[in-house]
């Protein structure tokens, strides 16, 4: 198989945002390609031509070397098109690695599985088949694409038959760490209460604090982006006083920006909070002390949960007011 080009679907079981950090320095030491996937995922395209090994034989020579040098656990999958590749890399046992090295490898992976866990296939879409008796992904793939595209409508539905058959286009995008990062919170209903929506608020804060302290990044700004009932969206940025990864300083400047809205009793569906302008931590101010007494003992406490978390889940250990929103 030398010279060949494959796709690899990595994903990281049980780690942390630093550790996925090793893992894609890792992967750039194998091939050049490589597409992040945030939080815990990569793609990766390369030709074999310089290790003289079949690509299955390569990601698992890969595994072993993320295990051994920083314990951390990958299942990966190996196709020819991106989509294939991530479905395998959900559902590869005990190995830790699927190789479908053939069409007809594909075809007798794809054809059996439920249509959900075709890679990019959403519940509704699912259930829609489901609905239609296509239960499983090759009848999905035998199946006239006018009839799918009934189905699902005709972008969803050429895309995913064509998935289904093992076919998908997109190449891997070569990216370097994002230099902005997202998280959402929706709320079953629309919501005007201050309380829920600063507890949601806090949480992804939280979660963003979290993410760039373990990639070794601050931010410089913060955007929140609120979709309100009826469609209707509002979006503010804010520079940050200094660049921080802290959680105190993103809920300050989260909670300024909310205010800033000026909401008075609109109804809000959607929160999406982004980190801006990431850079190096090194590149930061510095360790400066404070006369706040409390902030400090909060700034030691925070590489502590931030170990808890690693290791048991994000939400074991975090601000209490953040879990209002469950209440």
């Amino acid at each position: 198989m030398t010279g060949t080009s494959v796709i690899w679907h990595v994903r990281c079981r049980h780690t942390s945002p630093e550790d996925y950090r090793h893992v894609l320095d890792l992967l750039a030491g194998f091939t050049p390609q490589v597409q992040p996937l945030p939080p815990l995922a990569a793609q990766v395209k390369g030709s074999l031509r310089l290790f003289g090994v079949d690509a299955g034989e390569l990601a698992a020579r890969f595994r072993v070397r993320a295990l051994v040098q920083t314990g951390i656990d990958t299942h990966i999958g190996v196709a020819d098109t991106w989509a294939t590749a991530a479905t395998a890399s959900a559902r590869v046992g005990r190995s830790g690695v699927l190789h479908l090295p053939d069409h007809r490898a594909v075809e007798h992976f794809l054809a059996p599985l439920p249509v959900q866990a075709l890679h990019g296939i959403g519940p509704a879409q699912a259930g829609q088949l489901q609905r239609y008796g296509l239960h499983t992904i090759g009848p999905l793939a035998a199946m006239d694409e006018t009839v799918v595209c009934r189905i699902l409508g005709g972008k969803a539905g050429r895309t995913l038959r064509a998935r289904a058959r093992g076919i998908d286009p997109r190449a891997v995008a070569v990216q370097k760490i994002p230099e902005s990062t997202s998280e959402s919170f929706g709320f079953d209903r629309d919501v005007y209460d201050p309380v829920l929506v600063r507890a949601a608020l806090l949480d992804l804060a939280v979660v963003l604090g979290d993410r760039i302290r373990g990639r070794g990044q601050i931010a410089r700004g913060l955007t929140l982006a609120v979709r309100l009932a009826g469609g209707g969206a509002t979006e503010r940025t804010r520079r940050l006083p200094q660049p921080s990864a802290h959680t105190e300083d993103l809920r300050t400047g989260t909670l300024r920006l909310l205010d800033a809205m000026a909401f008075q009793r609109a109804r809000i569906r959607r929160l999406t909070l982004t980190a801006e302008d990431l850079r190096p931590a090194e590149q930061g101010p510095g360790t400066q002390l404070s006369l706040d007494h409390a902030r400090e003992a909060r700034l030691r406490l925070e590489p502590v949960i931030d170990k808890l978390n690693a290791r048991y889940g994000h939400r074991v250990a975090g601000p209490a007011a953040a879990y209002r929103k469950a209440s």
